[in-house]
């Protein structure tokens, strides 16, 4: 019983590392584009995508449109992640007077709204 209890929680702790150093791979990323919209860059232009940047895992891709920034999850997943994506980079960005909204657009994928 002891073994069955050890080996669920390794397994858990893989689990939870794992998404946690994604989670914190797509804020690295994201903070990148946030950032650079305040010290670099006016705007990225429509043509924002040739700045797009899929993060380490191959998680995410994450590119700038204008002043929008679009993170879309590369594997199909059900609407349900989505906003729970959304939920978590609300609560990233809470407090970063840069970002003004985080919403899921029209096309499925997450915006985050650096707009003056």
């Amino acid at each position: 019983m002891k073994k069955v209890i050890l080996f669920l929680s390794i397994i858990f702790i893989l689990f939870v590392g794992c998404t946690s150093s994604s989670q914190r791979d797509l804020y690295k990323t994201t903070d990148y584009f946030v950032n650079s919209l305040s010290t670099e860059y006016d705007s990225y232009g429509l043509m924002g995508q040739k700045y797009s940047k899929t993060t380490e895992d191959g998680s995410y891709t994450v590119f700038p449109i204008g002043r929008l920034i679009n993170v879309k999850i590369v594997k199909y997943v059900e609407n349900d992640k989505y906003e729970h994506l959304k939920k978590d980079l609300l609560r990233h960005y809470k407090n970063d007077t840069r970002v003004h909204n985080v919403y899921i657009c029209q096309a499925g994928t997450i915006m985050i709204d650096c707009r003056n």
